[in-house]
């Protein structure tokens, strides 16, 4: 009797061992192989789409903060002599509503009086002084 239950014993061991080897393979399969097989896909279209996502993100972030959000109403030319003083000349205008315009009188101001600097500046909502857009 007890010859027969060594054998038993034995069978039942080794039927045991061979379904958890199967079932470890199986598994080992299927999450090494098969699944990751199934979702590469989907995994590098993700992957892609967070990349296009980032540098979206990125590029309006840039346009917010390169362009002013308000523009000026008004420009302002401004003269200073060789030494840096600012100097007022008659007769000279100095005020516009837009900024070709200024840069236009602002550039003919320079030939005209080549001894003299030119400025065009505005006063922009969050600034405490006047902004240079230009110097001549």
């Amino acid at each position: 009797m007890r010859s027969g239950s060594r054998g038993s014993t034995f069978g039942t061991f080794m039927i045991i061992g061979t379904t958890v080897a199967a079932f470890s393979s199986f598994v080992y399969r299927l999450f090494g192989d098969t699944i990751p097989t199934i979702f590469w896909v989907h995994l590098k279209e993700v992957g892609a789409a967070l990349i296009m996502l980032a540098v979206f993100v990125f590029a309006v972030a840039w346009l917010l903060k390169a362009k002013p959000h308000k523009k000026p109403q008004h420009y302002f030319v401004k003269v200073f002599d060789l030494f840096g003083q600012e100097f007022k000349i008659e007769g000279m205008r100095t005020e516009f509503k837009t900024h070709d315009v200024a840069w236009s009188f602002m550039k003919n101001y320079k030939k005209s009086y080549p001894l003299y600097n030119f400025a065009l500046v505005s006063d922009l909502p969050n600034s405490d002084k006047m902004t240079i857009f230009r110097y001549l």
